[in-house]
């Protein structure tokens, strides 16, 4: 079994043992214990969300540094298209991706370019498949990662094609082979808005090997690229992308590229959760597609961006009117007939939830599970170190906590203690009661 690797990781030295994170965590993949909280691997699906709350930054992504690009002869960055909308006062993206260039890399070749090709084969498939209605987007690796936690029975709902970013690492990688250049040579640099694409170019999901070979945040990038962009003198015409597809890095901008009216846009983590319970109960088998981003604003409200997504977002917006007027560069000469745009391996659920794997055993802890619940306070205080009262239970169940971790089961505890020293007092007998002890 492959490992699964995460890409947001825990620095303890600035944690300060503080709730807000276990709070607002989509799977209750964190706890609090011995004062730092703790990440449960197998519970984590990269959302950031725990950076963005964390007020201390303990939380952080692993990404690729830029100090990178020397391990490679050949350079080039993939950028995503929400990276357009962090500069003030910029609205080409022409001057972004000369930019990039400036920074030291070979060629640029953009995500969104690689999303209007997607787009066009996702029409393709809601026309002709069978797949179950609704469809779910399978561009977001965060919702993919939750289906497979907690909505298990909805993978055959998703959309089994590779992400924008995969599919511009796979052009990137076959163009460059064609002109002669050594596979070895050649370092694709996707340069992204949040800690899960970067987990999912470690471990993909429906593919065996992503062609991405490193992953650069949006904020190690703006530090130099800002300064850069006021030095250029000549603006090269790169952009090969159109409105579609930089619109994908908003909120329903893939849902519009397909043009259907039947579909539902839905963005911030709980707020997907909640439509996928809807599916999940049979309430939208009437919505044709559904495209989820674990992100408030979409790829813009990323953690790992520098703007605030609602500004990003009206940048956005002016980087999408200078495109209509701007004529975008030719891309004809991209070898795009030998990439493979569909998932090649099997996407399975993570049963993570499951108490034990032997029926019997997990019926039993079920049982113990409901009856500490029972006991508990049942206010979700979330003082334990749990989320909630029933995720104490739980742990409690899997001897990884003590009932005594909640503060009014221990000041229970304590008061029985009190009296039953008070009540062991009174028995002392009468001919010792003058004695010193």
């Amino acid at each position: 079994m492959i490992e699964y690797l995460h890409s947001v990781t825990l620095q303890e030295d600035k944690c300060v043992g503080c709730t807000d994170c276990i709070k607002r965590c989509p799977t209750e993949a964190i706890r609090v214990r011995h004062g730092k909280a703790k990440i449960i691997d197998e519970r984590c699906i990269d959302c950031g969300l725990c950076i963005k709350v964390c007020r201390n930054r303990a939380k952080k992504a692993m990404t690729d540094k830029l100090d990178c690009l020397s391990e490679y002869k050949y350079k080039v960055a993939i950028p995503a298209p929400t990276l357009y909308a962090q500069f003030k006062d910029i609205y080409d993206v022409n001057v972004i991706l000369t930019g990039l260039k400036q920074l030291g890399f070979d060629e640029v070749f953009e995500v969104s370019r690689a999303a209007e090709i997607v787009t066009e084969e996702s029409k393709k498939l809601l026309k002709s498949s069978n797949l179950k209605k609704p469809v779910i987007s399978s561009a977001c690796p965060v919702i993919i990662r939750l289906i497979q936690i907690r909505f298990p029975e909805l993978i055959e709902h998703i959309l089994p094609v590779i992400s924008p970013m995969e599919v511009a690492a796979r052009i990137v990688k076959n163009d460059l082979i064609k002109r002669g250049i050594d596979e070895k040579d050649i370092g694709v640099f996707f340069i992204s808005p949040c800690a899960a694409k970067a987990t999912n170019a470690r471990n993909p999901i429906g593919i065996e090997k992503s062609h991405v070979d490193k992953v650069l945040s949006i904020k190690e990038v703006y530090k130099k690229l800002a300064g850069t962009l006021k030095r250029l003198d000549k603006i090269e015409n790169l952009r090969t992308s159109s409105y579609d597809g930089i619109r994908w890095a908003m909120s329903g901008g893939e849902g519009k590229g397909l043009e259907i009216d039947n579909f539902i846009a839905v963005d911030g983590i709980e707020n997907v959760i909640k439509v996928l319970e809807e599916v999940e109960n049979g309430k939208l088998v009437n919505v044709d597609f559904i495209e989820g981003l674990a992100c408030t604003g979409g790829c813009l409200g990323g953690p790992l961006t520098v703007e605030n997504s609602f500004v990003a977002k009206n940048k956005l917006k002016k980087v999408l009117k200078n495109t209509l007027e701007e004529k975008a560069g030719d891309c004809a000469n991209l070898h795009t007939e030998d990439i493979t745009l569909f998932w090649n391996k099997e996407v399975l659920s993570k049963p993570v939830m499951s108490l034990d794997e032997d029926m019997n055993i997990a019926i039993k802890k079920m049982e113990e599970l409901e009856r500490i619940y029972e006991q508990l306070p049942q206010i979700d205080c979330g003082s334990c170190g749990a989320p909630n009262c029933w995720a104490l239970a739980e742990d409690i169940v899997r001897n990884n906590a003590n009932i005594e971790d909640c503060i009014f089961m221990l000041r229970k505890k304590v008061r029985e203690m009190a009296e039953d020293m008070v009540a062991l007092a009174q028995k002392i007998p009468a001919s010792l009661n003058n004695k010193d002890f």
